[in-house]
């Protein structure tokens, strides 16, 4: 439960949190504790049948909890689940067991059969599965849009429930203006009814709360992988859905339904691990991310490189003005995404030779998907984390057959653009 008072210094408050709230007293404890039990003993027949009538009442399990049942709610995951919620800027947070659970959860708990949903046309290709495949089986219609300057208007249907999209999108790195569409629909909104509201939902994973908060520029949630930036290390899966108090019941009972909760155990590694260091590993990875972004930029064997921290960005302005950190600083994350010069198949096959040299040869790029590593990963967006896409849907969503996506890591840049030149040197 988000305290009403903002941390002074949000630095400082990633890594100690509360230890002290309505629900917790952990203040002798140096690191927060792991709850071990997925059960809990209840004094009394009472006191058992308050604790599932309280069940979804966001004062009631944020101020008096009764802990039942793992899958209901435990302290650990609760701890996580605030300090998130407080980093992001939101109201309440409920975390999941990985980042699709929470999109799935948040996209079908707040709508149902006969409405609409509106989602950018590059996404995540798991999202994209989502939306092509399961939704339209629970009735819900999904349209793919280019929100990039789109007047939405001309897209919103009366049954329009919600606008889903990313910023900075995976892997073109292309930005969203998020106030100017959070804008749009609360316009929209003015002629509709409290229960028709359009809700709007950011996936913040590329950018994490350090770099961008999207509620200040007035989404109305904000949707993550956990296993992304907030593990740092790649050991821990989990997601999480922040946003307005109002539907932290509906949220509630749908993952207790549903049953995608994530455990104290899994918990545990974010809080304890991840969040305190964000901060730190953020600006190292982005310092190195300039840095092999400047590189490649220069090197004549590449066609183009997008990362927003470079002033040749397309979008450098909007970059500087929404990603920034909890001080007001430049901070444009740690993903860049760089395509390798000549028709579109010679490009993908020079990526392809490129990859593969690094995959084989190369000690500071290991071949994978996910980001936000202490280690650099390299992948093909196209045939990897994309390939839910059909080739034709990619280059309309800008999706360059032979685009290389990097998440830099803690190496040191030299190492990194070292290695480069000699992948380079082999095409």
């Amino acid at each position: 439960m988000p305290n009403k008072e903002k941390p002074k210094n949000m630095e400082a408050f990633l890594i100690h949190g509360r230890d002290v709230t309505p629900r917790w007293d952990y203040s002798h404890h140096v690191v927060p504790p792991m709850t071990a039990s997925a059960v809990y003993r209840v004094e009394s027949v009472e006191r058992g049948a308050k604790g599932f009538a309280q069940f979804g009442n966001f004062e009631a399990m944020t101020e008096d909890p009764i802990y039942i049942y793992e899958r209901i709610d435990e302290p650990t995951t609760g701890m996580l689940e605030d300090r998130l919620a407080e980093a992001e800027g939101g109201e309440m947070g409920i975390a999941f067991s990985t980042g699709m659970a929470a999109i799935s959860a948040v996209t079908s708990a707040l709508t149902k059969s006969g409405q609409h949903i509106i989602s950018n046309d590059s996404v995540y290709g798991c999202t994209y599965s989502l939306f092509q495949h399961w939704m339209p089986k629970q009735g819900v219609d999904v349209d793919f849009v280019h929100l990039n300057g789109a007047n939405l208007a001309d897209h919103v249907k009366p049954e329009t429930k919600i606008v889903y999209f990313e910023s900075p999108i995976n892997p073109t790195l292309e930005l969203i203006d998020i106030e100017d569409l959070c804008n749009q629909v609360k316009k929209l909104n003015e002629n509709r009814g409290e229960d028709n509201k359009i809700l709007t939902i950011v996936d913040n994973t590329f950018a994490s709360p350090y770099c961008q908060r999207p509620i200040e520029f007035g989404a109305d949630f904000v949707v993550a992988s956990l296993t992304k930036h907030i593990s740092g290390y790649g050991t821990d899966m989990g997601g999480i859905v922040i946003g307005p108090k109002k539907y932290f019941s509906d949220m509630m009972l749908y993952r207790k339904d549903f049953g995608g909760v994530l455990s104290g155990k899994h918990a545990w590694p974010f809080l304890v691990y991840g969040l305190p260091s964000l901060p730190v590993r953020l600006r190292q990875t982005m310092a190195t991310a300039t840095e092999v972004a400047k590189y490649l930029s220069q090197h004549p064997k590449v066609d183009h490189v997008r990362y927003p921290g470079l002033e040749t960005f397309p979008q450098y302005d909007l970059a500087r003005k929404q990603m920034r950190d909890y001080d007001g600083n430049f901070a444009p994350s740690s993903i860049l995404y760089f395509v390798l010069k000549g028709e579109p198949d010679v490009a993908k096959e020079k990526g392809a030779k490129l990859m593969n040299y690094l995959a084989a040869n190369s000690l500071m790029y290991t071949y994978a998907v996910s980001l936000g590593h202490c280690k650099t990963l390299i992948e093909h967006p196209s045939t990897m984390t994309h390939s839910a896409i059909s080739p034709e849907d990619q280059i309309r969503a800008g999706i360059d057959p032979g685009g290389v996506r990097i998440a830099c890591g803690l190496e040191e840049p030299k190492a990194l653009i070292d290695d480069m030149e000699k992948a380079l040197e082999q095409i």
